[in-house]
């Protein structure tokens, strides 16, 4: 099955990511029932941060975990690791993974549309070239996944997965790191800090996750994220727990006012 993968990783008494219910028949359907299929990118901070491209195709996201993120630099060749197969429900999730599989905070970075460029999306990818067109709220315009030659020695669970994300050259390309350009999530507007505040786990509260061990880049930005998040709770909650402004007495008026004077 096309979820098995996927499912077998995740304990969804634990993680908030959706385990996916419907089925591909009826996803087929709806797919076929509009003008493209759905894309999104999600943005991972996780022990390494990433973004994770994914395709909708035969009721389910196909995806790729691409470490650097897309470039809309036609000379740019971005590694891109094929991953499992997601449920379409998850293309619209952003949150916070406590622990296991994925730890970290998830960031719906964009979506939109995708069309292929190619007559048969099955025989591209057996074939290891897919060109595609993307319309998004960042990433537009024509674009390329092209699988790698697996290195010998390569593991038998990682072959056929290291692929290339290419932008073509064409109006929507150009010299913009469009990452840094637009690093905020397209669904909440908020970055991951904004995220974390909004869901911080209550392990997180007692102690740092794993992912914020050690000194990596990934591992550091998690310590800082989590940071900011904290002060975040702590001013909301301060402002919820003020007590309400004194109500102010009313101004005595001196004795000699006309109002305090009595008529005779």
């Amino acid at each position: 099955m096309p979820l098995d993968e996927y499912r077998r990783k995740r304990d969804f008494n634990r993680t908030p990511e959706p385990e996916g219910g419907e089925t591909g028949r009826a996803r087929r359907r709806r797919q076929e029932a509009r003008d493209g299929g759905y894309f999104c990118v999600q943005k991972h901070l996780a022990s390494h941060l990433h973004y994770d491209l994914r395709l909708e195709h035969g009721g389910v996201l196909l995806s790729w975990a691409v470490p650097k993120g897309p470039s809309l630099r036609p000379s740019d060749r971005r590694m891109a690791v094929q991953t499992e197969d997601h449920p379409y429900e998850y293309g619209s999730f952003e949150g916070v993974i406590p622990e296991g599989y994925g730890a970290g905070i998830v960031m719906l970075w964009d979506h939109g549309t995708w069309a292929p460029e190619v007559e048969d999306i099955d025989a591209a990818l057996e074939k290891g070239d897919l060109k595609f067109t993307l319309d998004g709220y960042k990433l537009k315009g024509s674009w390329a996944l092209v699988r790698t030659r697996d290195r010998e020695g390569t593991p038998i669970r990682q072959r056929r997965r290291n692929w290339l994300l290419i932008k073509h050259a064409d109006f929507w390309s150009g010299p913009v790191d469009i990452t840094e350009l637009a690093p905020l999530s397209v669904k909440s507007e908020g970055d991951f800090d904004d995220i974390l505040a909004a869901d911080m786990p209550d392990l997180w509260l007692a102690d740092r996750p794993a992912t914020a061990t050690g000194r990596g880049s990934a591992a550091s930005l998690t310590r800082e994220v989590i940071e900011r998040a904290a002060r975040k709770i702590l001013a909301r909650h301060e402002s919820a727990t003020a007590a309400p402004p004194a109500a102010t007495s009313r101004r005595r008026r001196p004795a000699g006012s006309s109002k305090a004077r009595t008529r005779r």
